[in-house]
């Protein structure tokens, strides 16, 4: 059990494992009352996992063992090379790329990268990026545009990280830039929301021709704990903010933000990796057989149209 909502799904597991170790101590035939519950535990699998609330997302967009960059780089991509340094100051281990091969084409991969255990996440900062991984990951953008390399980012960031050094250093400066500068690659640029998307850390490497998000991700200019504290003066009403920032995939689908949801299995993308690798890689290739099509000025042109879209609605009368 990871999750607090899934208690009563793991409870009835437990009585199903009682049952059959009393029916194989007592050499009873408890077949029926066996298949009962399992019918019980699909039927509450079901109403769980098809009424999550937001903040129940969250929760499994954060959770430590769901599938990290390093992960979906391993499964999707061959020959992977990782560089490291911003060429400036340092290298931030918060933010990994290099170059790889997909299916033949060579592309740039980036993506925050989240520690696995409690060693790692405090040697990777949990996913809160330096400026220094920021210009690292504007060094490989700049690179694949020089050599013609499509870009494929992973989002996976509570936020950029917002420490004093951070911010000695410009933090707020090299996201900016970063914007700037992937609005104008003249490459295919895919985006994917693997975990939580946090503010202008994730939005960093989020200028993209397709955004693509998991279907239990979340991507939002603040997270629940901080809109509560701002908007109601009490974090725990942190459920009441996540329904109200429409954090989710589906809802930023609604919105016309993201292009395409990866469903995920039941419960989350770690309780099943090798599908969500699979579904991912379909989705991928897809969208960049379609964007390999046009050229560098219809690429900006793609990216600008995204995002000028954004937020436009029409009023009826």
């Amino acid at each position: 059990m990871a999750f607090d909502f899934e208690k009563p799904i793991f409870e009835l597991e437990e009585k199903i494992g009682e049952l059959e170790k009393y029916a194989a101590k007592n050499k009873l035939d408890l077949t029926k009352e066996i298949s009962f519950l399992e019918k019980k535990v699909e039927d509450k699998k079901t109403e769980v996992y098809t009424n999550l609330t937001p903040w129940q997302r969250v929760e499994i967009a954060r959770y430590i063992k769901r599938p990290t960059t390093l992960e979906y780089i391993e499964s999707i991509f061959d020959d992977f090379i990782e560089f490291f340094g911003d060429r400036a100051y340092s290298d931030d281990a918060a933010i990994v790329g290099g170059i790889a091969s997909y299916h033949g084409t060579a592309v740039t991969v980036i993506g925050h990268q989240r520690g696995r255990d409690t060693k790692d996440n405090i040697h990777r900062n949990f996913g809160m990026a330096h400026p220094d991984g920021y210009r690292k990951a504007l060094r490989l953008m700049k690179q694949a545009d020089k050599f013609n390399r499509p870009v494929i980012c992973f989002i996976d960031t509570k936020g950029a990280y917002p420490g004093k050094a951070a911010e000695e250093r410009g933090q707020s400066e090299s996201i900016a830039r970063n914007l700037v500068e992937m609005a104008g690659l003249k490459v295919p640029v895919i985006s994917i929301v693997i975990g939580e998307g946090g503010s202008g850390g994730a939005l960093a490497l989020g200028v993209c021709n397709r955004l693509l998000m998991l279907e239990n991700a979340t991507y939002s200019v603040i997270s629940p704990e901080g809109a509560a504290s701002i908007l109601f003066k009490d974090a725990s009403l942190k459920e009441i903010a996540a329904e109200s920032l429409k954090i989710t995939a589906g809802d930023l689908e609604d919105f016309g933000i993201a292009d395409e949801v990866i469903r995920e299995p039941q419960g989350g993308a770690h309780n099943d990796r090798e599908a969500v690798f699979g579904a991912l890689d379909r989705s991928i290739q897809k969208h960049l057989d379609e964007l390999s099509k046009m050229d560098g000025q219809r690429l900006m042109d793609d990216r600008y149209d995204k995002y000028m879209n954004i937020g436009v609605f029409n009023e009826q009368s």
